[in-house]
C-alpha cells in the first residue's frame, strides 16, 4: 500500500488518557487526498517542504476513485471522464510515467422518441452529413457555432493556471494581472467584447437558439450546459457551464474526453505516486475535526480520534462550506466570512448509477460496431424536455424523466470487467441532496433508481436482463463518501457571481483564508470544478510565495 493509516504514526501520550501529540512536525498538511489535494501537497514537496495528506477514507481520491463494489468490476463510481486535467500538470508532474494513460473515446448519440438518433462524430464530413440529415441549415451553421465556442474556449484557457486578481486590491501584481485580464478581454474588439459578455450571463438553451433550430441537435449539445448545477437549459449562466466541459484536451485535441485506464482513481494513484517521489506522505484513516488556530494563525490540526498534527501551513482541499463552517471555530473567523460561506451556492443536483452488465446492450436502430457505441448516449431529444427534468428538481423530487449520461468505458478499457462483461456509466440530472425536504427514503432511492433504468431500457430491448449489479448514488451518499456538500461535484455552483475573483466569494480569491497560514486548494476555488487540478496547482504557487520559495509550478503555455 502507497499509503499508511494514522495510527502507524509515532505519538507520545500527552498527560490525559488518548490524548497523543505527533512526534514529528510537518512543514504543511494538506486535508483530503482529493486530486486537488494531491496536486497541491506534489508541489509544496517538489519545493522541498515536508508534507503531510490527510484523507478520512481508508482509500485516496476523493471523487477521483476507482472502486471494486461488485467482485471483478472496477467502478469509477464518482467522477468517470478525463479532459479537464491541465496538461502541463501532467506533463510537469510526469504523471504518465507513474502509470496515467488516458484512452480518447468517440462520438455520442442521442436517441430520440419517435425511434430515431441524432449521432455525434469526430469525422467532419461524417458529422455534416448527419447534422445535414435533421437539418441542412443546422450543418451549415454548426462550424460557425464551434468557431464562437472555441473562441471564448481560448480566451479563458490561458487563466486557468493563474491566480486571480484582487480588483479592490491597489497592489502592482493584482493591477498587473487585472491589465493582462483586460488586454485578453479588450483584443476581442467591440463587438467580441459584446459576444463574450452575453456569452457569459446568457442561457445555453438561449446561446443554443442564436444557431440552430433541429431539437434533438440543440439537446445534444445543451445537456453539458446543466451538468453538475441545480440549474435548467434557460437557466442564465448555463452557457458557461458549457464552456467548462470545452476547455479541456486529450492529447493536444481541445474539447475531446477520454478514459483513464483502469478508472478514474488512476488519476489519483499517479498523483499520489508523483508526491511520494518528492518524499511527501499519504496518512489515510485520519478524519479532521478542526483546524488549530492559536494568536490568529494555523498551526495543526485536531483529528477526531483526539491526535494532533503540527504545521506552519494548513491547506484545505474541502468545499468552502466544510472548510469555514465544519472544520474552522466560527470565532477564529471574521463575521463576513462566515455569512459568506453559508450564502455560498452549493445546491447538489447529480445522481450516479454504477451498472455491471453480463454483455454489451443492444440499441434501436444502432449497430453495436458503430462508433457511436464508443461515445456517450443521451435520451432526452428536446430543450423543453429537459426544462422539465429541471422542474422536477424545483418541486424536490428526483426527475421522472432525467437528463442521463451513459457511457460503457469497458469498451474502451477492457480492464475494468471480467472479459466479455461492461460496465455502464450513468451520470444523472436531476437528483436533489433531500426529497420535498426530508432525507431520502430506501423507497425514494429505488424509485430514483427505477426512473434511470427505465429511460434507458426504452431504447434497449435487452438492457435490464443484461444487469448483474447496479451501485446507486443520490447527492447523500456521494457526500458521505467524498465529502462534497449536498453532493455537488463542483464544490459550488459555476455561476458568474461564483467565478474568477468571486470564487469562493471576494477577498478571499487568490487561495489565502481569513487566518495566517490557512489556505484552500479545492474546486470551490478558482478555476472551479472537474478534474482539473488547476486549484490545488495554483494554491501552491501563492503557498510558496508567501514562504519566499522558489516557485515549482508551470503556468499555461503559449500554444493556449
Amino acid at each position: 500500500m502507497p499509503w499508511h493509516s494514522v495510527e502507524r504514526l509515532q505519538w507520545k501520550q500527552r498527560g490525559r488518557p488518548g490524548a497523543y501529540i505527533p512526534v514529528k512536525k510537518f512543514d504543511a498538511i494538506v486535508i483530503g487526498a482529493g486530486h486537488n489535494g494531491l496536486t497541491n501537497a506534489a508541489y509544496l514537496a517538489k519545493a522541498g517542504l515536508d508534507v503531510a495528506v490527510l484523507e478520512r477514507n481508508s482509500y485516496i481520491g476523493g471523487a477521483t476513485v476507482s472502486r471494486e463494489l461488485h467482485k471483478g468490476w472496477t467502478y469509477s463510481n464518482c467522477s468517470y471522464v478525463c479532459s479537464l486535467l491541465r496538461p502541463e500538470l501532467v506533463r510537469d508532474l510526469q504523471l504518465p510515467r507513474h502509470g496515467l494513460q488516458v484512452v480518447p473515446y468517440g462520438g455520442g448519440v442521442t436517441f430520440m422518441k419517435n425511434g430515431n438518433y441524432y449521432g455525434n462524430f469526430y469525422d467532419h464530413e461524417r458529422q455534416y452529413r448527419e447534422m445535414a440529415r435533421h437539418s441542412r441549415r443546422d450543418a451549415n451553421a454548426y462550424e460557425r457555432y464551434t468557431a464562437d465556442v472555441m473562441k471564448q474556449t481560448r480566451l479563458i484557457r490561458p487563466f486557468l493556471l493563474k491566480t486571480p486578481p484582487d480588483p479592490t486590491s491597489l497592489k502592482l501584481r493584482d493591477l498587473k494581472d487585472l491589465m493582462e485580464y483586460g488586454k485578453a478581454f479588450m483584443g476581442l474588439g467591440e463587438s467580441g467584447l459584446i459576444d463574450a459578455l452575453k456569452f457569459w450571463t446568457k442561457s445555453v438553451g438561449d446561446f443554443l437558439d442564436e444557431y440552430f433550430e433541429s431539437d434533438v441537435i440543440k439537446a445534444h449539445l445543451g445537456g453539458t450546459g446543466v451538468i453538475g448545477t441545480a440549474l435548467g437549459v434557460y437557466s442564465p449562466g448555463t452557457a458557461y457551464v458549457l464552456l467548462h466541459h470545452y476547455m479541456g484536451d486529450v492529447d493536444g485535441n481541445v474539447g475531446s474526453w477520454g478514459f483513464a485506464r483502469g478508472g478514474m482513481g488512476a488519476v489519483a494513484a499517479a498523483l499520489a505516486k508523483s508526491l511520494q517521489g518528492f518524499g511527501g506522505e499519504i496518512i489515510c484513516d485520519a478524519d479532521v475535526d478542526q483546524i488549530i488556530v492559536r494568536n490568529g494563525k494555523a498551526c495543526g490540526v485536531a483529528l477526531k480520534n483526539g491526535t494532533e498534527l503540527h504545521a506552519d501551513v494548513v491547506v484545505s482541499n474541502l468545499d468552502p462550506k466544510r472548510t469555514f463552517l465544519d472544520v474552522m471555530d466560527e470565532n477564529d473567523l471574521p463575521a463576513d466570512v462566515v455569512n459568506k460561506a453559508q450564502n455560498f451556492k452549493i445546491r447538489g443536483s447529480s445522481g450516479k448509477l454504477n451498472i455491471a452488465l453480463d454483455g454489451l446492450p443492444h440499441f434501436h436502430g444502432l449497430d453495436q460496431k458503430s462508433p457511436l457505441m464508443l461515445g456517450d448516449y443521451h435520451f432526452s431529444d428536446s430543450l423543453p424536455r429537459l426544462e422539465r427534468a429541471y422542474d422536477d428538481w424545483k418541486d424536490g423530487t428526483w426527475s421522472k424523466d432525467p437528463y442521463v449520461d451513459v457511457l460503457i468505458p469497458t469498451q474502451t478499457d477492457p480492464t475494468m470487467a471480467p472479459p466479455g462483461k461492461h460496465m455502464m456509466t450513468v451520470f444523472v440530472q436531476y437528483c436533489p441532496p433531500k426529497v420535498h425536504g426530508r432525507d431520502w427514503t430506501p423507497e425514494d432511492k429505488a424509485g430514483f433508481e427505477k426512473s434511470v433504468i427505465d429511460q434507458i431500457a426504452a431504447h434497449s430491448p435487452d438492457f435490464k436482463d443484461l444487469i448483474l449489479h447496479c451501485e446507486t448514488r443520490t447527492p447523500k451518499e456521494i457526500e458521505a463518501e467524498a465529502g462534497l456538500t449536498e453532493g455537488n461535484i463542483f464544490q459550488g455552483e459555476l455561476t458568474f457571481d461564483q467565478l474568477l475573483f468571486n470564487r469562493p466569494f471576494p477577498g478571499y480569491a487568490q487561495y489565502r483564508g481569513p487566518v495566517k497560514g490557512m489556505y484552500m486548494c479545492g474546486s470551490g476555488t478558482h478555476p472551479g470544478g472537474g478534474v482539473m487540478a488547476a486549484p490545488g496547482a495554483n494554491a501552491a504557487r501563492e503557498i510558496l510565495r508567501d514562504l519566499r520559495k522558489p516557485n515549482t509550478v508551470p503556468e499555461g503555455y503559449a500554444d493556449d
